[in-house]
Parts: C-alpha cells; sequence; structure tokens
C-alpha cells in the first residue's frame, strides 16, 4: 500500500499509509480516488489519502457486521478491557507524532494536542475500559413474574469526526462504543484526516479482531453521506455543524430510524460579574476564544461583563490578546497557528466585515494579513455589540470576541439564553449561591464556574437546544451506546 511521509517536530519524518482501514488491512478508495491534504500553515499539499466511495463504506459496514456477528459479541469484558488499555498505551508511547501530525493537518499547536488531545485519547481509553464489565442492568419483580435488563450494545456504529480536534473527539466516541461491545466505523475529517491513518496501526498493533474498528477517510457528502444512509449502520454519532446534523438526521429517518447522537455548534457566553476574581476571569475569558483560534465548540464568544468593571476589563482585554503573534503550530513558543483553511478563514473575515456593515465597534484586530502564506487570521474583538448582532447572535468558529455590557443577573440571564445553542457557558463570581442560582437558569448542557473548557474523561459533554443531544464521556455515553433488553420470566406462585 502506498505511503506518504511529512515532517514533524524536531525535523522528525513520519511515514503513514495512505489508504483505506478496513478488516485490520489498507487498501486503495474504488476508482482510486483521493483526496488531497493540506498544511494550513502554508497552504501546501502534504499527501494524498485515499477518499473512501460508497461501495468502500459498503465494504467496510460488511465487516462491521461480521465482526460483530462472529467475534466482537462474543468477546467478553475482560478482553476489551484489555484491548482499550493497550490502544491506549501504545497511544501515550507515540503522543510526540500524534501531536505532530495534528500540528501538520489540523493546525493545533503541538502544545495544545500534547496536553489536552492526546492526553484525552489516552485517558478516554483508560476510563472505558474499566467500564467494560460493569454495564449493569436491573432486577424487578411483579406477580408471577421475574424480569430483568440487560444493557446490549446497539451494533454496527459509525462515528463521523470534526477537523478541530480530531484524535480527542474520536476517542469520546471509539471509548464508549467499543468497551459497550460494538463494532465501529470511523469517518474521518477531510481536512485533517491524517492522524487516523496512525491510529489505524495501533489498532492493528494493539490487537483488535479485523472489522472491530474501521477507519475511513473520505469527503463528508460522499462517506458521511453513505454511512448516514446505510441501513446495515445502527448508530451514528456526528460532531460538526448544524446543518450537517440536521442532513444526518433527515437519513437516519429515510433510511432504517439509526439511533443519532449529535453534537453541533455553540455560542458560548462568559459572564463575568463585578464581583469576580478579576485577572482569573481575564485569564479564562482570553483563553475562551483565543484557544485554537476559537475554533472549539465550547468557544467562550459572547463576553458579558458587568458594566462596574467593564471598561477596565475591555482594556486588558485588548492589552492580553491583540498582539499574539502567528506561527508554526509545531514549534513550541508559538502560541497562535492557523485556522484549518482557506474557506473557513474566508468564513471568518466575512463575519468580521458583517459587524462592521452593522455598526458594530470594533476593539483590535479586524482584517488584516498576518502572513503571506497560510491561513491565519488576527485575534480580532467588538465592544459595546448588540444583542440583535449578526457576530453575537451567529458562530462564526474563529479568533472573533464579542463583548457587552450588563447591569443585572436577571438581564444577563436573559442575553446568555438569547440564542438558539445551548452547548457551554462560563460564570465567573465569588458569591457561590450566585454561582448556583445562575448556573441552574442558563440553557445550556455544560457549565463552567470560574473556569473554562474543563473536559475530563468521566463527566458528560454535550448540548441542548439546537446544539444538539446525546453525550459524549462519562457514564451518560454508555448509555448512547447501547440499548436496554427486558427479559421476563414466569415465576408461578407456591
Amino acid at each position: 500500500m502506498a505511503e506518504t511521509t511529512i515532517v514533524g517536530a524536531g525535523g522528525r519524518k513520519i511515514t503513514l499509509p495512505t489508504g483505506l482501514f478496513i478488516d485490520n488491512k489498507f487498501s486503495p478508495a474504488a476508482d482510486n480516488k483521493t483526496v488531497a491534504i493540506e498544511n494550513p500553515s502554508t497552504g501546501d499539499t502534504i499527501a494524498n489519502l485515499s477518499a473512501a466511495q460508497a461501495a468502500d463504506v459498503d465494504r467496510a459496514v460488511a465487516s462491521s457486521k461480521a465482526a460483530f456477528k462472529n467475534t466482537w459479541r462474543l468477546t467478553g469484558p475482560a478482553k476489551r478491557r484489555a484491548l482499550l488499555n493497550k490502544l491506549g498505551d501504545l497511544i501515550e508511547q507515540n503522543a510526540e507524532e500524534f501531536a505532530s501530525i495534528e500540528a501538520v493537518d489540523a493546525g493545533m499547536l503541538y502544545t495544545m494536542s500534547m496536553g489536552l488531545s492526546v492526553t484525552q485519547a489516552v485517558e478516554c481509553c483508560r476510563y472505558y475500559a474499566g467500564w467494560t464489565d460493569k454495564l449493569d442492568g436491573q432486577s424487578i419483580e411483579n406477580d408471577q413474574t421475574l424480569s430483568y435488563t440487560r444493557r446490549e450494545p446497539i451494533g454496527v456504529c459509525a462515528a463521523i469526526v470534526p477537523w478541530n480536534s480530531p484524535l480527542m473527539i474520536t476517542f469520546w466516541k471509539l471509548g464508549p462504543a467499543i468497551a459497550a461491545g460494538n463494532t465501529l466505523i470511523i469517518k474521518t475529517p477531510e481536512l485533517a484526516p491524517l492522524y487516523g491513518q496512525k491510529l489505524a496501526q495501533l489498532i492493528a498493533e494493539a490487537g483488535f479482531p479485523p472489522g472491530v474498528i474501521n477507519i475511513l477517510c473520505g469527503i463528508g457528502s460522499v462517506a458521511g453521506q453513505a454511512l448516514a444512509d446505510h441501513t446495515d449502520v445502527r448508530k451514528i454519532s456526528f460532531t460538526g455543524s448544524e446543518g450537517v446534523g440536521r442532513g444526518i438526521l433527515a437519513s437516519a429517518a429515510r433510511s432504517n430510524l439509526k439511533r443519532v447522537s449529535l453534537e453541533l455548534g455553540g455560542k458560548g457566553p462568559a459572564i463575568i460579574f463585578k464581583d469576580a476574581d478579576f485577572e482569573n476571569a481575564l485569564l479564562w475569558a482570553g483563553a475562551g476564544i483565543t484557544l485554537h483560534n476559537g475554533q472549539i465548540c465550547v468557544a467562550g464568544s459572547r463576553i458579558y461583563v458587568q458594566e462596574e468593571i467593564y471598561d477596565k476589563f475591555i482594556a486588558e482585554f485588548s492589552k492580553r490578546t491583540k498582539d499574539a503573534v502567528a506561527g508554526d503550530p509545531l514549534l513550541a513558543e508559538t502560541v497562535k497557528g492557523p485556522v484549518i483553511s482557506e474557506a473557513q478563514k474566508n468564513r471568518i473575515l466575512g463575519f468580521i466585515t458583517k459587524a462592521k456593515e452593522e455598526g458594530t465597534k470594533i476593539l483590535h484586530g479586524g482584517d488584516e494579513e498576518l502572513s503571506e502564506k497560510g491561513h491565519f487570521v488576527p485575534n480580532t474583538a467588538f465592544v459595546d455589540v448588540s444583542p440583535d448582532a449578526t457576530i453575537i447572535k451567529q458562530e462564526v468558529f474563529g479568533p472573533v470576541a464579542s463583548i457587552a455590557k450588563f447591569k443585572t443577573e436577571e438581564e444577563v440571564i436573559a442575553l446568555a439564553n438569547g440564542t438558539d445553542y445551548g452547548l457551554a457557558a462560563s460564570i465567573f463570581t465569588n458569591d457561590i449561591a450566585r454561582a448556583v442560582r445562575v448556573s441552574e437558569q442558563v440553557e445550556v448542557g455544560i457549565i463552567t464556574i470560574n473556569t473554562w473548557g474543563s473536559i475530563h474523561a468521566n463527566t458528560p459533554f454535550g448540548g441542548i437546544k439546537q446544539s444538539g443531544f446525546g453525550r459524549e464521556m462519562g457514564q451518560d455515553a454508555l448509555n448512547d451506546w447501547t440499548q436496554v433488553k427486558c427479559v421476563k420470566l414466569s415465576v408461578p406462585k407456591l
């Protein structure tokens, strides 16, 4: 099978297979279709990977179906636990390669991938390995009947992964899916799929039976759509845009009513009360919109500051965030990398232009070029933003903050709830009673208090409203990857 070589941190060369991973083997796509992979820091093509077509999805589904029927559903929890732990060990041993790969094709800072993405992948493997023998049911007694329930695997499942943090989000899905006894087809993002090629090698090395985990690179409208339409796929988990999520839900309804989990967009509010620890709030508010260039679904892109500290906050916020120097994400000293693509760059700049046209006041940033090559967007902030402004209502998915002041607790709760999204929010206050009170009223699935972006394998992650449904991570995720069967035994009265 053909291979490609990229250059990672420290000049290290990383060689990867270019084919589709089906039945623990790499093979070309139907008609030898390929997709070009770009380095967003330079705009240069760095690899051409096989691009799965509908026929390849059929092959992968048949492989997963056979593995589920003949092997995986018969594999006990101890073996599943050992394999997940082994995979976690291998990822940890290859951490530097994964971080280099995500820097090169996803534009993620090498340091961020090492500290978050790789760490989360390993943590999810080990956390869900511990769940393989704890998927308990209930015993229920009625007159003349003894009933019990079983949590059983669903069967052939699919995971469609986004480009912004592909390794981490893959394991949010893979961990519970495999622990519960399902087989899984992973559709990697066409903009940043190289991690999947390395992961496939480690899956085979760990000893997973052929077909238990298949990995396909492919265009979403082709491979992703084929998975959504396939009648032998029993569940699909998607992380990405709201529009694509709606399409997957419609496809699931048209095909076989497969189960669907959706983690979609967000427009997270950061609420900063006057009694908050100012430096702490400033730190996390800045990180919440600049980390990974705001290309994070839980980004704190709406910042509401109580009027007594508003002027001080925007002055300090600008000082801390406006002059971030963009550079090569492979270098340890780089604090700001590229956005994923030219299309994404233009989309972000379009929102900035629209905000200016609507008369929204800009604090810093804008549309100036940061580099002649690559896809770089300056950290940008708007202030005194109206609740009706486009920039504060729609998800930008870029390093663009919308800052507004508020007077009262009641007012800011209304502002925070004033979008169709409901993924995440953060609250900054030293009044614990207020923190609890406000957290109960803000309409989101995740709230952090006096911090931002806290992620752990043992706590659930997911949204409400048009941010989707279902949960990643924690015990709750296992409910999304299992189905309940009730068994009733006739017990005659003595």
